[in-house]
């Protein structure tokens, strides 16, 4: 008998490696052999494929897959109709949205959007850059761009739309940000049909859970330590926990240990205020997952 099958769409380009490092982390091995596109899953349930996130809305809508992982930008310019099943604030850059922003040359006398009217922009979002200028009143040529964009100025167009997380890149070809189109994170789609599949539905809901719980898990630490009961108020004061901590009686009279989860960053400017409080055995531990 033929076993149940999850086809799901990654990422290829900016978002592969980010991808694959979360989804390691959400507890799946998974790897690919150079210049594949057909990474290998130690799931038997999930079969996996690389694709330009640009597409996956499409393929998706399609059935081709299940699931996929596309920018809510993508989604917008697509149009595909398709079911976001879950939000992942991560990005080729770190754990944060990313924006679709205007700029221009910084020596363009083009202040505002409106300064636009008339004007050439290069984009490979063409539809959103299009319904932004339309709803701020400004009618300009809207070019498609197959790449580079950030080159296109000054000589190719007068203003790009481009997607930036840090900014760093606009910045290294001398362009300046005159506006947002709009906020884009990472999503999980599925294709309508697909999901309402039981065993389909279950299972990609299975995977949204596991890829949130990394990302909460971002971060995060987990700390535990003996302490004397007399100073348990004091030290959980100084605790700054994800939860009211976990506190356990010892074999040994009038102490106890507390385990709690808080921010990695914390930690190191909370230590020598608990040990000052009489805290001892204290371990720190990474965490991969935390599921509410």
């Amino acid at each position: 008998m033929k076993s149940n099958k999850l086809k799901i769409a990654l990422p290829a380009g900016s978002l592969k490696e980010s991808t694959f490092e979360l989804l390691k982390k959400a507890g799946y091995k998974i790897n690919i052999k150079e210049r594949s596109y057909f990474p290998i899953i130690d799931d038997e349930e999930i079969e996996c494929m690389l694709i330009r996130a640009q597409e996956i809305p499409k393929y998706v809508e399609q059935g081709k897959f299940d699931v996929g992982i596309t920018g809510k930008d993508w989604i917008e310019e697509s149009k595909n109709v398709i079911k976001e099943i879950g939000e992942l604030k991560y990005s080729k850059q770190g754990f944060n949205s990313v924006k679709l922003v205007i700029a221009v040359p910084e020596s363009s006398g083009i202040k505002t959007i409106q300064d636009l009217e008339g004007k050439t922009i290069s984009t490979e979002l063409v539809n959103i850059t299009r319904n932004f200028l339309e709803k701020n009143g400004v009618k300009a040529n809207v070019e498609f761009s197959w790449g580079a964009t950030e080159s296109k100025p000054p000589y190719l167009a007068d203003a790009i739309a481009e997607l930036s997380d840090s900014g760093s890149s606009l910045r290294a070809n001398n362009l300046r940000v005159i506006g947002t189109v709009m906020e884009s994170t990472t999503r999980i789609i599925a294709n309508e049909q697909s999901y309402q599949n039981k065993w389909k539905r279950q299972k990609s809901d299975l995977f949204v859970t596991l890829l949130k719980s990394a990302l909460a898990a971002e971060g995060m630490v987990g700390l535990k330590m003996n302490a004397p009961k007399g100073k348990t108020k004091e030290i959980i004061k100084c605790l700054s926990a994800l939860r009211k901590p976990t506190i356990s009686t010892l074999t040994e009279k009038n102490w106890c240990s507390i385990e709690v989860i808080l921010p990695e960053m914390k930690v190191k400017n909370i230590i020598s205020e608990i040990r000052k409080l009489g805290a001892e055995g204290i371990v720190e531990y990474p965490i991969n997952k935390i599921i509410y």
